[in-house]
């Protein structure tokens, strides 16, 4: 009753209010809902809504890519040549939070500039591939050119193309790249609006050195690209310590971002016997990229690959398939989670067809030898006079040219000479430099200022070397003397040229015709006159010449010849600047004079503690080419020199590169495979081959060989006459054991002889025709660059001797000598011998490739093969030899007469049944006879037949001085 009078009396109410109880109840419910509703909106967007907004931001999913291990390389036998091996790097992202740009250069600077100075106090480096670099007088300068140069332009601008960036831009100095780099608008290095108190936060100095503002430009720089991608790090350094490690590790509270990560890096074993073949790796350039992503789409500009080498050539077996990791990052692109992986695939190993150890032992035994040729040919002069020279026999080493070499080949340091810790005897060359160049400045000066200058031709012939290596080199280099914009066929120019006006005259006359580019020197020249700019290029050059260290080597060069600058000076220099071991004896008897400098740089040379390459004289280099007659399998592919690829690989050490691509001796420079010269007279089997296969000879036929040929317009002496003899009768054994030059001479002139009559044209064709059939017509089919062959064009009486313009590289006359080895099968050489995956499956196995036949009757085979076995027979480097029958050719070829002759041999063994065929060739190298005995001594560590210390005894090998021929 109760509960009925209460639902009367709450009706009552409502209805005195107007609402029916139906409405009433459905108001209630609404505001309960809506009150329900403003709690839940507070609690998303007011307390909870900032974590709501980073975790709806944060789910967005990108793929990372992850790189494959690339394949090892091994020997023909399984040994190790090139690997990854295990270190750690130290990387960074730019994983934080901040508040204002200002806020987020200052954390990023921080934690940089304090990554970098743990880094370094340990004893490691930071990467310093920045495309701006500081110049050896401490200003900022661009490391690269043209595109490249236009590109890193485009990157720091945050363009897509080149053709995005303005002229102001474009024009862009280095250090003025560097202001904008360092200003607020950029990264906020070291500016005015860092304040005190944000340098106690962060740990920052009150200013920087130059080196470090470019270790931050360049490392800020990197994050800046990644700024949408920030999950993917940079590398600020490879390979570091142990101690490295721990300390960061340690600090990984106030180094936000910084880690450190497993990486891999090349190693090459043995780099130096090895580098011209394998190469080396590095991080891919443009051009690079471009080639590469045609064949695989999946390179991208982070990608380390082959530069040069086999690592380039089999750079898509070797890198192997990329994998990926999907994963969820927030808006500003920072790692939340993983998604999934997908692993990597390695790339598959190669097997060369090398072998190492005779690899390793050809590359010691031709050193020696090259350092035996230098020392047996040395002589206590200053300089020989060329004038006098008729012939290439007449040549030899003035040991002035052997001190000088030190300075021009950078063996020493000019530079050093005038630092602070320079020795007394240091001290003392520069005192006498800077005398000398005083007076070459003033005498230089005086020409360029004289009212009646000197013509060129009557200037002494120091100055005229002066002078040339202003217009010519230095000039030009400085891009003050534009060389494209001269015209060749001004009258002008050709009285330069020909030495008939002054250097004033000259200059004078290219800045009236714009060939001199004055704005490099005066900032403002509009108004200036014609000999206003004269006056201020003659300045440029008289100030300038001092820091040209190519022209003070020129000077040094002078100081040597007038006795400024002595041989015992230039000896002590080497103990002075590290190059040799400090021998207190041998210093103090070169000092005071009981140790002359002619004895002490030849026994240096002689043991080896200054090498042929370190002095880059002719000879200095050289080249081995070992192969399998059955297959043209390429056992041994030497260059003399090489280098140590391992500084170049990962993190390039960039002033060894620089020293090597100034290197003299041109360690880039395969002589295996690249270095084109004459055949001398190993191309004389080829003769031979033509001859009989166009029946203008046949076997037992002789010819009369009376010294000279006469039936050319310019007769050609036999070798033997230029001795006093002639050889007679011979038919064609004995014309190869010979090497006669009237014998293939005769045979030439056959070939081009038909009806009667002569036609140079149908003896060069001839003599195409059977050298295309032994190759020699086409590069080899080796594996890495090889310079294309060049065939006789003309002469065949000369050709048919190996004259004329022929000219082939040591693997083109490897894979000639192989077809004789093995009686006219023409295999294309080849390095490789296998490919196998990461699990040692084979993958490729490389099957030999006839290139072409060469058919003869055997017989005639028989012939050739006798008479080159009789070559060696009668050859004085294998006087006392009793070890596998060899058979072989040497060759001889002469290229001016003011250098030594390049000296060759290509041969065989056994000379029954070949196993191993090889061609040897020093350029320069005076005489067949040492090629011949470095081949001697090659088959004998080939066929074990003397022991190892025998052949490589550790110092140069002594052979006979001079020029001695017999081909």
């Amino acid at each position: 009753m109760k509960d009925r009078e209460k639902e009367k009396k709450s009706r009552k109410r409502i209805s005195s209010i107007g609402l029916k109880p139906r409405v009433a109840i459905i108001v209630v419910l609404s505001l309960v809902m809506t009150a329900v509703m403003i709690i839940r909106l507070f609690t998303l967007q007011i307390i909870n809504g900032e974590n709501y907004d980073e975790n709806h931001t944060m789910q967005i999913l990108r793929t990372k890519t992850l790189k494959p291990t690339r394949g090892e390389i091994y020997d023909v036998n399984g040994k190790l040549l090139a690997y990854n091996q295990l270190v750690y790097d130290v990387t960074m992202e730019d994983s934080g939070s901040y508040g204002s740009s200002r806020d987020h250069n200052l954390a990023l600077n921080g934690i940089l500039y304090n990554a970098i100075k743990v880094i370094e106090s340990h004893g490691d480096s930071v990467s310093d591939d920045f495309q701006i670099s500081l110049d050896a007088d401490g200003q900022y300068v661009y490391n690269v050119k043209g595109f490249n140069l236009s590109r890193f332009k485009a990157d720091l601008f945050g363009y897509k193309t080149i053709d995005e960036l303005s002229p102001k831009q474009t024009d862009m100095s280095a250090a003025d790249m560097i202001a904008l780099l360092c200003s607020d608008k950029y990264f906020g290095i070291g500016t005015e609006s860092v304040r005190k108190a944000d340098r106690e936060k962060w740990n920052l100095p009150e200013s920087y050195t130059p080196e470090e503002v470019l270790k931050l430009c360049h490392f800020r720089s990197l994050l800046q690209q990644n700024s949408y991608q920030r999950y993917n790090a940079i590398t600020i350094a490879s390979d570091v310590s142990s101690e490295t490690v721990s300390q960061l590790l340690e600090n990984t509270g106030e180094l936000k971002g910084i880690q450190v990560t497993e990486d891999y890096k090349r190693v090459y074993n043995d780099a130096v016997y090895f580098a011209p073949i394998i190469g080396y790796t590095g991080k891919v350039s443009e051009d690079e990229l471009k080639d590469l992503q045609q064949k695989d789409s999946s390179y991208d500009s982070t990608d380390v690959v082959g530069k040069v080498g086999l690592e380039k050539e089999m750079e898509t077996s070797l890198q192997g398939k990329k994998g990926s990791e999907t994963i969820y990052v927030d808006n500003l692109g920072r790692t939340l989670s993983v998604d999934s992986i997908r692993q990597p695939q390695a790339g598959d190993s190669i097997y060369l067809s090398i072998d190492a150890d005779l690899q390793k032992v050809c590359y010691q035994i031709l050193e020696e030898y090259i350092a035996g040729i230098v020392w047996a040919n040395i002589v206590d002069t200053e300089s020989i006079n060329t004038e006098y020279i008729t012939s290439a026999d007449q040549v030899r080493i003035p040991v002035y040219d052997v001190y000088y070499s030190l300075f021009e080949n950078n063996v020493l340091s000019v530079s050093h000479l005038s630092n602070a810790d320079a020795s007394d005897n240091e001290k003392e060359v520069y005192l006498q430099f800077q005398k000398k160049a005083a007076s070459i400045f003033k005498d230089l000066k005086s020409q360029l200022t004289s009212d009646t200058p000197t013509i060129y031709n009557d200037l002494s012939d120091e100055m005229k070397v002066y002078q040339s290596y202003i217009v010519d080199t230095m000039l030009p280099n400085a891009g003050i003397l534009n060389t494209e914009a001269v015209d060749k066929t001004d009258q002008t120019y050709k009285a330069w040229k020909a030495g008939t006006i002054s250097l004033k005259d000259y200059l004078s006359y290219a800045i009236s015709k714009d060939w001199i580019n004055i704005d490099g020197i005066v900032q403002q020249t509009s108004y200036m006159d014609s000999n206003e700019v004269y006056s201020s290029l003659a300045d440029y050059i008289a100030a300038d010449l001092l820091k040209d260290t190519d022209f003070c080597k020129h000077v040094f060069r002078y100081m040597l010849m007038e006795g400024s600058l002595s041989g015992s000076q230039m000896c002590l220099l080497l103990f002075d600047q590290g190059v040799l071991k400090m021998n207190e004896q041998d210093y103090n008897n070169l000092s005071d004079g009981s140790l002359s400098a002619y004895d002490f740089i030849r026994d240096k040379i002689y043991n080896l503690e200054i090498t042929p390459a370190q002095l880059a004289l002719a000879p200095c280099s050289g080249a081995i080419v070992v192969t399998d007659p059955s297959n043209g399998a390429v056992r041994a592919c030497v260059t003399y020199p090489g280098y140590d690829s391992n500084r170049l690989v990962n993190e390039m050490d960039s002033d060894y590169y620089n020293k090597l691509a100034t290197d003299l001796s041109s360690p880039f420079y395969s002589r295996a495979t690249q270095e084109l010269l004459a055949p001398g007279s190993t191309f004389k089997l080829v003769t031979a081959t033509a001859a009989l296969s166009e029946g203008v000879l046949s076997l037992g036929e002789t010819i009369y060989c009376s010294g000279i040929f006469e039936q050319t317009d310019k007769p050609i002496k036999c070798w033997i006459y230029n001795e006093g003899g002639i050889h007679g009768t011979e038919d064609l054994v004995a014309g190869i054991k010979n090497s006669c030059n009237f014998f293939f001479n005769t045979l030439g002139y056959r070939l081009g002889s038909e009806g009667g009559t002569y036609n140079d044209d149908d003896g060069v064709k001839k003599l195409q025709q059977y050298a295309s059939l032994y190759g020699l017509d086409s590069k080899s089919g080796i594996e890495v660059p090889e310079t294309s062959p060049h065939l006789l064009t003309y002469d065949a009486v000369r050709g048919a001797m190996g004259q004329s313009d022929n000219a082939y590289t040591v693997s083109e006359l490897a894979r000639y000598v192989t077809t004789i080895a093995n009686s006219g099968s023409c295999y294309d050489l080849s390095l490789i011998s296998k490919t196998t995956d990461s699990n040692g499956n084979t993958v490729t196995e490389h099957e030999p490739k006839l290139h072409s036949q060469v058919s003869m009757p055997q017989e005639d085979w028989n012939a050739i093969h006798e008479g080159m076995k009789q070559v060696v027979q009668n050859s004085s480097a294998f006087t006392g030899y009793s070890g596998v029958s060899v058979s072989g050719k040497t060759g001889t070829a002469q290229e001016v007469v003011t250098k030594p002759n390049h000296a060759l041999f290509v041969g065989y063994a056994p000379s029954d049944k070949p196993t191993m065929a090889l061609a040897v060739r020093v350029a320069n190298g005076y005489s067949s006879a040492n090629t011949a005995a470095i081949a001697k001594d090659v088959v004998n560590y080939y066929f074990n037949q003397k022991d190892l210390s025998e052949l490589t005894p550790g110092h140069a090998i002594q052979v006979q001085s001079g020029n001695t021929r017999n081909d």
